[in-house]
């Protein structure tokens, strides 16, 4: 049977895309219901994040938000999470709707992107992999020299003290090194990153990994907002981060101080 020609010219329609405006997505940032943004696109992450492998708090900072830049800043393999991100896509954003939320600085976002795309093409993100051996190796040879000052003059005090400068210099500097392999910006696979940072940050500074990596990315997901940055979690403890900061904290004291149920006064006639 021969096909229909006019058939053979109507093209095929797909569903038609369902679109969303910002206050649709903003609406969409508590705990029972969470979406956010990228690159115009609409996720319902409201069951993911809990299978988020970089953790549920990182995610569901940006519900209701635009996460276009922390996916592209915090996932190396874009084409790879993009694949099982399909099966969140809800929809996008109206054509009448900017790309990010209206509350944003256009001008600063589109300045941070054209900043990254110069760093980029300049290849300064390209790690130098002869550097960071370099870097590993005279963090051992630090520590290698202060147990044998030990071994070989004692613990007498100028020994101890010599020890202790060695191991204070070799711990600083195994700070930094599992601080870019923790990122991962060390290697180019996840893997060997996720090795050499249990090695350098586990047994040179006996530190767990996965602590670590889960406080300090929420810190890159959202730097000095308070309530989502666990770094800024000891204000007003130990210091200060302005007044902006002070005054949220002082509304929440002020919610804490409502809740409490003023004392009752018994009177007693006499």
């Amino acid at each position: 049977m021969a096909p229909d020609p006019v058939a053979a010219k109507t093209p095929v329609q797909g569903p038609t895309p369902r679109y969303f405006t910002w206050d649709e997505v903003a609406q969409r940032s508590g705990c029972e219901e969470r979406w956010l943004v990228i690159d115009r696109k609409v996720y319902d992450i409201s069951e993911f994040t809990r299978r988020h492998p970089g953790g549920s708090r990182v995610i569901s900072h940006y519900a209701g938000q635009d996460a276009t830049d922390p996916f592209v800043a915090f996932h190396s393999n874009k084409g790879l999470v993009k694949k099982y991100m399909n099966s969140l896509l809800i929809g996008e954003l109206s054509p009448e709707q900017p790309s990010f939320e209206p509350t944003k600085n256009k001008e600063l976002t589109d300045e941070f992107r054209e900043l990254r795309a110069t760093v980029e093409q300049m290849g300064l993100m390209k790690a130098n992999h002869v550097f960071f051996l370099l870097y590993l190796l005279h963090i051992l040879l630090l520590d290698g020299a202060a147990w044998l000052t030990l071994w070989i003059f004692g613990t007498s005090f100028l020994p101890f003290l010599l020890c202790a400068v060695l191991l204070t210099a070799a711990q600083i500097q195994a700070g930094w090194l599992q601080h870019d392999l923790g990122h991962p910006s060390v290697f180019s696979t996840s893997k060997w990153n996720h090795l050499v940072h249990h090695f350098v940050i586990g047994h040179l500074k006996g530190v767990p990994a996965s602590w670590w990596n889960h406080m300090h990315f929420q810190h890159h997901a959202k730097p000095n907002c308070f309530g989502k940055d666990p770094d800024i979690n000891m204000h007003p403890f130990f210091f200060a981060l302005g007044k902006i900061l002070s005054v949220e904290l002082g509304k929440q004291k002020k919610k804490k101080k409502k809740k409490k149920k003023k004392p009752k006064i018994h009177s007693y006639k006499g």
